[in-house]
């Protein structure tokens, strides 16, 4: 039987650097949440600040559990 538990997007309280918002896409996607902080780094830098954008975004609308 598989277990059919829905995701939910959220940011985490338990594992953040400043928002929580990376942790929670990670612990979304199932990554590292190193990996996706370090990522989220090189986009911002090299989106010239877009990805900050949606960072800030997330921020705002990703609910805090």
């Amino acid at each position: 039987m598989n277990d059919l538990r829905m995701k939910n997007l959220v940011r985490r309280r338990d594992d953040r650097m400043v928002a929580g918002v990376c942790s929670g896409v990670a612990d979304y996607l199932g990554l590292d949440p190193t990996l996706v902080r370090l990522l989220t780094v090189v986009l911002a830098i090299f989106s010239v600040g877009t990805a900050a954008l949606a960072y800030v975004a997330a921020w705002i609308l990703m609910p805090e559990v």
